[in-house]
């Protein structure tokens, strides 16, 4: 029998009242700040895109490299095996992919605070995030790294703090689908 899965459950949240939530979140775990430049790589069909997977290089503020890969998703909510390692150098992972036949799909720059806390026995990871090329939004991520068979169980956890911080407006597609034009809300 093979290793089980971890799955990166996940629900984003529009902030109407970034401040307020703060508040709220400094009261729950310490606040850490920090800018992520994400890079990430497709074919030129777009066949890692169309099979539900994504490649991404992210350079954080702190210096850190991490290299992404995210699986397809396991939910409708779009929890998704996520594989990630630090690595040295962003420019040999761009030399690498680039002569592998894939280019820079898309980029994004996130403003980050994040908070790590728990809740109901899950281990949470909240991150405030502004993002350049979405102006005048800012998102609450709330996510639980867990076991595949755990994944509703996380959910509801993390539905249970959105509930918690006045969080009701979920954000139903990605940043990059947002960036290149779709709109995702759900009421």
């Amino acid at each position: 029998m093979g290793t089980a899965k971890h799955v990166e459950a996940e629900l984003t949240a529009f902030v109407h009242d970034p401040e307020r939530l703060h508040a709220e979140l400094s009261r729950r775990a310490e606040a850490e700040t920090c800018t992520y430049a994400d890079t990430y790589y497709d074919d030129a069909h777009k066949g890692l895109a169309g099979r539900g997977l994504k490649l991404r290089v992210r350079r954080i503020s702190t210096g850190e490299v991490l290299l992404t890969f995210k699986e397809r998703a396991v939910d409708t909510h779009g929890s998704k095996p996520e594989h990630e390692t630090t690595v040295g150098s962003a420019e040999v992972l761009h030399t690498v992919f680039t002569a592998l036949g894939l280019r820079e799909s898309a980029a994004l720059t996130k403003h980050c605070t994040n908070y790590r806390f728990s809740h109901d026995g899950h281990a949470l990871f909240a991150t405030v995030a502004e993002i350049d090329e979405l102006p005048g939004h800012t998102f609450l991520e709330l996510e639980c790294v867990t076991g595949e068979d755990d994944v509703p169980e996380a959910l509801r956890a993390i539905r249970q703090v959105l509930g918690d911080l006045g969080l009701h407006d979920l954000s139903t597609v990605s940043y990059l689908k947002q960036i290149s034009g779709s709109a995702g809300r759900s009421r």
